[in-house]
């Protein structure tokens, strides 16, 4: 009875973990860029009770063995990067990937992350920026004077200044990708960094094989489904309840034993 109630309370902690995680997801279901993560369990050590070996007295080979599980354990938790909605805000300086990759962001202390928010600002010295203010690395600055600003879907950054018809090219918008984006490491702010799960990053430009297009004014809304993370939400709830039931239940088993005697 011992074995199981630690096993009923792996039982329970795991479930507690993925209501922790689907909490998070539905919390970050309006964040831009954010992706969904999940968390992957596998199944602990089991203890033999008794072999499957060939009973070699009676000549008889025993069909499998009795073994008994003590529970699970958490291993590791994932996102998935799969294409969240794209939807128009009307700001030209808003960028959505459209596909794979990751904006270069250059942080102050020099290190380098990655994000797929494209909410992007011009700091005082016409810099694009993030909506925190990190730099938008290769940099790019908008000339002063300029009136208007267009992002092409290579990325290619074009500008217009009074009295001029054509546009004048300012800068080129350079992506990120990774071998295995899953195995990034969230460092919150919608950043990422990179990790030796993840792999060294590939550049690109947009609309090159293996990178998304750019599209300009419009952002990319979590990839989270509501309905999905509800029912699963459900589905744990159900889990941790009935893990519970069995620590209840191999409770009143040692109790019953603990008065066979009386």
């Amino acid at each position: 009875m011992i074995r199981s109630l630690r096993t009923s309370a792996l039982g329970m902690s795991a479930q507690q973990l993925k209501i922790d995680n689907i909490s998070n997801n539905l919390a970050n279901v309006n964040t831009t860029g954010y992706k969904k993560s999940s968390v992957a369990f596998q199944d602990l050590m089991y203890e033999t009770l008794q072999s499957g070996e060939v009973d070699r007295q009676n000549n008889k080979e025993k069909p499998g063995e009795i073994q008994i599980g003590m529970g699970n354990k958490p291993v590791s938790s994932f996102r998935s990067f799969s294409q969240g909605e794209i939807k128009e805000t009307g700001n030209p300086l808003d960028v959505a990937i459209n596909g794979s990759g990751f904006f270069q962001i250059l942080r102050s202390d020099g290190t380098y992350a990655y994000t797929r928010d494209g909410n992007f600002r011009l700091d005082p010295n016409g810099n694009l920026v993030t909506s925190s203010g990190l730099t938008v690395y290769p940099e790019q600055a908008i000339p002063e004077g300029a009136t208007g600003v267009k992002i092409s879907e290579d990325g290619i950054i074009s500008v217009k200044f009074e009295g001029q018809r054509e546009s004048e090219e300012v800068g080129q918008i350079e992506l990120a990708n990774f071998m295995n984006p899953s195995g990034l490491k969230s460092v919150g702010g919608n950043l990422y960094e990179k990790t030796e799960a993840s792999g060294e990053p590939l550049f690109g430009m947009p609309g090159d094989q293996g990178f998304g297009t750019l599209q300009q004014g419009y952002l990319e809304k979590s990839n989270v489904d509501v309905v999905k993370e509800m029912v699963n939400l459900i589905v744990a709830q159900r889990t941790y309840e009935i893990n519970s039931k069995a620590v209840k239940t191999a409770d009143e088993i040692l109790a019953m034993t603990n008065n066979l005697k009386r």
